[in-house]
């Protein structure tokens, strides 16, 4: 996966950076955030503290005060966090040939007309995902060097502690979340780590085997009490309901990012309920809906449908078998997209929705259907190019 460009820092705010929750420090062009390291620095943080927001590569190197080894080098590098240049530094870069290699900077206006035109392999990098097709999502993730690059998480280790102990904020969690990594340590990342994980786990086989004999049963019900063009009337309305509920669970709660509470229980509960999905979304086992988190999804539904159709038992439980049959469509279509080689047809709908994922996943919330992203005008350009930045 492309790496994420390191920003360029203005030396103002590095020097705001001095004080115990936000330590930063410099080493010529390099910017390091030692805030963790404070409480484990052997001569005691309030040492760092006194250098911070200042270049600390005089005092490093200071055999009176205390000459660093490597070792205090390499803590460094994985506190990296950008770059600061002065004047002499700006100048001496854009006189260069290869001013990327000497330190990244905001590109002009004229310089994103020319980053849209760069593509990799003859693929466009897009910049909210660092992907530039589908065959990226399964391109295995390096967890030491993913989380050395980006300070998010480790993959080797449980996920859910992480995300609730790290103390990111809203913009930070929700850029690398939608940013996809793939486990290449076996078929599912840790979440739990604990006799939690088996309940995290789900494969696509479940939904049909635990829902189509309850709505097998609701059917043949409805067909008893409405006869079978009428239950089948109910029954089809039930499923084009589920779309439109598809599309709106997708969009509004699933993709609830610009409202999502900027503290660790709503980043929490968005990584559990559709987070980890787009940081892991060719996780096989994480791909369907658990039966518990359905049933607490599908309660209100069943109300719902009875307060509709509140003429007629027979006609709300067979229009909400419809639907729910609509949903382990949904679901089992969704585990196809991700994990199967699928007739012509649907490996358009494939391609439509792993786009989601590896270029534009703020478009795109139809599964088993685009009919909605079109009438509300999410529709996911398949021709088109948005291309941010590159690798």
């Amino acid at each position: 996966m492309p790496a994420r460009t390191l920003p360029t820092i203005p030396i103002a705010d590095i020097k705001a950076h001095n004080k115990e929750k936000s330590c930063y420090v410099t080493i010529g062009i390099k910017v390091y955030d030692v805030t963790s390291f404070l409480g484990d620095h052997p001569g005691g943080g309030d040492l760092i503290l006194e250098h911070g927001g200042q270049d600390v590569g005089d005092i490093m190197k200071d055999e009176v005060s205390h000459l660093h080894s490597e070792a205090a080098y390499e803590i460094l590098d994985e506190c990296l966090v950008g770059f600061v240049a002065d004047e002499e530094i700006i100048n001496g870069t854009a006189q260069s040939g290869k001013p990327a290699e000497i330190i990244p900077l905001p590109p002009s206006k004229e310089g994103k007309v020319e980053l849209e035109k760069i593509q990799v392999n003859g693929k466009p990098i897009y910049a909210a995902t660092g992907m530039s097709s589908e065959e990226d999502l399964s391109r295995p993730t390096d967890a030491a060097s993913d989380y050395q690059t980006h300070k998010f998480l480790d993959l080797s280790k449980p996920l859910f502690l992480q995300v609730w102990n790290g103390g990111f904020s809203k913009e930070f969690y929700l850029e690398q979340v939608h940013r996809p990594r793939h486990y290449k340590g076996g078929d599912s990342a840790p979440l739990f780590g604990n006799f939690l994980e088996p309940l995290s786990k789900t494969p696509w086989w479940v939904v049909p085997t635990i829902w189509l004999p309850p709505v097998a049963y609701g059917t043949v019900l409805g067909v008893r009490g409405l006869g079978a063009a009428a239950a089948g009337g109910y029954w089809i309305t039930g499923l084009c309901i589920w779309t439109l509920v598809e599309y709106i669970l997708h969009r509004f709660l699933f993709h609830l990012d610009d409202y999502l509470p900027d503290n660790r229980v709503g980043i929490t509960a968005h990584f559990l309920l559709h987070g980890i999905h787009h940081y892991l979304p060719m996780d096989k086992y994480r791909l369907v809906m658990p039966p518990t988190l359905f049933l607490v999804l599908a309660t209100p539904f069943w109300k719902l449908a009875h307060t509709i159709f509140f003429y007629n038992w027979y006609a709300a439980a067979t229009v909400y078998c419809g639907g729910i049959f609509g949903y382990i469509c949904y679901d089992m279509t969704h585990y196809f997209l991700h994990h199967r080689n699928l007739p012509a047809w649907y490996r358009q709908l494939k391609k439509y929705h792993l786009k989601h994922h590896f270029a534009d996943y703020q478009n795109g919330f139809g599964v088993t259907s685009r009919f909605w992203d079109w009438v509300f005008n999410t529709e996911l350009e398949m021709s088109q190019l948005k291309i941010v930045k590159a690798a």
